[in-house]
């Protein structure tokens, strides 16, 4: 069964989520950094093995080791991998093409596929304010991406290529999403977490033996500096993925959701700093209403949350607003 939040103590959980986003971030800079010397698929594996130690060592430690090994839904654990494990591989291939903050503001488009493909999968009515969300959240995607789509703007065709891939893997997070929806109807946050690591980790390395037929699928020999990149980064975006989840047990989704975008400064300041990547007044700009569509989300969605909770026992609600 799904976990309860067992605490309300907002400091400690924005502070938990605050420091997961940084680590997020911290690990997307390792594996960019790394992504000359080897290709996305293999960066999955490094990323998603050697977060299963800590994972499993934190399991342990809170008593949900049990929980975290025995699954009550395998194979929705299995389709969650590979539609997870999909959105990873193509992300890190953007990651080696494009800037990251770019990278970080095509992500946000997430929420806004997220509420479309629970429309259409899930049957939930949506209405105007949302819809209106979405419309300006995929305008400041637009904007972001548009130049990618120029060709004679003097962007290269990898760039372009990278900006899809990116807007690939928020499609497919949205849907990873609606999953878990479905998921957590009988699994613990737990199994969740672990089993993703555990497929991520067995889809990755099927891609071995692959790389003879596609050479964009040829594990490569990166040498000490980039394995240690990534074997860093597996290590870092496991603990991130402990804090993300134990923000949850002091506060609410809908209080913790915004701070997912504090990701755009760490994203600016790491790519500043560390890449020497400046952000485009354009992205900028695009960026800021993707950011503003997606709190808007976020906010109607608490509303909603407060108003089916007032609902709970009383005449049941003709239709859910949105």
């Amino acid at each position: 069964m799904p976990d309860r939040m067992t605490q309300n103590r907002p400091g400690r959980a924005i502070a938990l989520k605050l420091g997961a986003v940084f680590l997020f971030m911290v690990m997307a800079a390792l594996i960019k950094a790394a992504s000359d010397a080897m290709p996305a698929v293999q960066a999955v594996f490094f990323r998603s093995f050697f977060a299963i130690p800590i994972i499993g060592v934190w399991l342990w430690h809170t008593g949900h080791l049990h929980d975290g090994l025995i699954p009550q839904n395998l194979m929705g654990h299995v389709w969650r991998g590979l539609i997870g494990t999909s959105a990873m591989a193509l992300t890190f291939a953007g990651l080696a093409m494009l800037p990251l903050p770019e990278v970080t503001a095509i992500g946000y488009a997430t929420p806004m596929f997220t509420v479309v493909l629970a429309a259409l999968l899930l049957g939930e009515r949506v209405r105007l304010f949302r819809l209106s969300a979405v419309a300006l959240g995929l305008v400041g995607v637009g904007i972001v991406i548009a130049p990618r789509l120029s060709f004679d703007a003097g962007y290269s065709d990898m760039a372009t290529l990278g900006a899809l891939f990116v807007l690939a893997a928020a499609i497919l997070r949205a849907l990873v999403q609606i999953h878990v929806r479905r998921l957590v109807q009988t699994e613990s946050t737990s199994a969740i977490v672990f089993y993703f690591s555990l497929t991520a980790t067995c889809l990755s390395l099927v891609t071995l033996p692959l790389g003879w037929l596609f050479p964009v699928l040829a594990w490569t020999n990166p040498g000490w500096f980039a394995a240690g990149l990534v074997i860093l980064a597996g290590l870092i975006g496991g603990v991130a993925q402990i804090m993300v989840t134990s923000s949850y047990r002091f506060g609410s989704a809908s209080m913790l959701a915004p701070f997912d975008y504090a990701s755009m400064i760490f994203a600016s300041l790491i790519g500043w700093f560390v890449f020497a990547e400046v952000p485009t007044p354009t992205m900028l700009v695009g960026a800021a209403l993707v950011i503003a569509g997606g709190v808007l989300i976020i906010w109607r969605e608490r509303q909603l949350g407060l108003d089916r909770s007032k609902s709970k026992g009383k005449v049941p609600p003709h239709g859910t607003p949105g």
